[in-house]
């Protein structure tokens, strides 16, 4: 997300750095090569913003798969939601991209704009902020100084910290397990999720015979998915999917994350702005945390952009301005994903009737849909 950040604001004609402590590793896209365990769920708009900077063109087409409908099952047969890009008059509802190949686009049209972009790869260590400017101090002792700091820096932001901003975490002790296979069945440019008694299991298509699987599951679960062997493991999600792709083949190894909510209540502090993961984390179950960060760096970059000549970057009314256009769309996704997580996690049978009879009600009304589609292809 920083990379993102820093170029479209290096288009717009401010002076950017980049500061990472992670130098940048490179990465194999060629159509031959293995699968990116990591993938995205990239809505239209966003890819249409990525477009505008010159990265979207960079990626290798053929490892771009379009999602051009979902199927949403609950945990009893009555439960069914589906979703069509056709239906809502889109093109798709999402492209799903790899991880890997995104950051490198992103590099490349970095280095492709012609404009130095001084990039550090080392940690900071302090952070003083004054009337006039931020001061940034990195690890070899390089002092940094600008009118605004902007911490894209995950979830476990330092420069959140650093600038005193609460974060409200809720740790909901599941692993997202992830992992690619090969399908005997045709996926159709659909997206498969199951609300299961034991979590949540998400299939993205990928090109080809090839899907994305997201479990997100009970730590203990999930535990015992990665030390199953390829083959189990295969045949576990097979099972779990209801052989919708038919046999399922291995192609990249298993991994796990932990699974949390964070809200942060303030946005923004003195020169101090958050964007992406360092300003929000969501349950995966909805695809939507990376598409928030773009937003987050849509509406900066906006905000920005639109402020009056000579005005400092670094103004706390404007920042505050970037805060409020924020506010909706963050609250919206975190109160969406945490309240489904919670309401399929309950074990009470009446709550399972009400949300499954909930999804299939839903699902009998195509202006609701659509409003749902559009506003997560934003």
């Amino acid at each position: 997300m920083g990379a993102c950040l820093a170029l479209a604001l290096q288009r717009s004609g401010l002076a950017v750095a980049l500061v990472d402590a992670q130098a940048p590793q490179p990465v194999s896209v060629s159509a031959g090569a293995d699968w990116d365990t990591r993938v995205y769920a990239i809505s239209p708009g966003n890819a249409a913003f990525l477009e505008s900077l010159g990265v979207w063109r960079r990626l290798d087409s053929q490892r771009v798969q379009r999602v051009e409908s979902m199927i949403i099952a609950g945990d009893r047969p009555a439960g069914r939601l589906s979703f069509s890009a056709y239906d809502a008059g889109l093109r798709e509802l999402a492209f799903i991209v790899e991880s890997g190949a995104l950051q490198q686009a992103l590099r490349q049209a970095i280095a492709e704009t012609g404009q130095a972009l001084p990039s550090f790869n080392e940690s900071a260590i302090s952070l003083q902020v004054d009337a006039d400017c931020a001061r940034l101090e990195l690890a070899g002792g390089r002092l940094l100084q600008a009118r605004l700091v902007v911490g894209t820096d995950g979830g476990d932001s330092w420069v959140r910290q650093a600038a005193g901003l609460e974060a409200r975490v809720t740790d909901y002790r599941q692993t997202g397990v992830v992992a690619n296979f090969e399908t005997a069945e045709n996926h159709r440019a659909a997206a498969y999720q199951w609300f299961r008694d034991d979590g949540v299991l998400a299939l993205l298509p990928l090109p080809g015979r090839r899907v994305s699987m997201v479990w997100s599951t009970a730590a203990e679960h999930a535990q015992a998915l990665l030390a199953l062997p390829a083959e189990a493991l295969a045949g576990n999600v097979t099972e779990a999917s209801a052989g919708v792709l038919g046999m399922l083949r291995l192609i990249t190894p298993a991994a796990g994350f932990p699974l949390r909510l964070a809200h942060v209540p303030k946005l923004v502090a003195p020169r101090v702005a958050l964007a992406g993961d360092a300003a929000h984390n969501v349950h995966p179950l909805a695809g939507q945390g990376v598409n928030l960060g773009f937003r987050d760096v849509r509406e900066l970059v906006r905000v920005l952009s639109a402020r009056a000549p000579g005005q400092d970057c670094g103004d706390r009314p404007l920042l505050r301005r970037y805060e409020r256009a924020r506010r909706e769309d963050i609250i919206t996704m975190e109160l969406g994903t945490d309240g489904l997580q919670k309401l399929f996690a309950a074990r009470p049978v009446w709550i399972s009737g009400a949300r499954n009879s909930g999804m299939a009600a839903v699902d009998r009304l195509p202006f609701l849909k659509t409003l749902l589609i559009r506003h997560a292809a934003a």
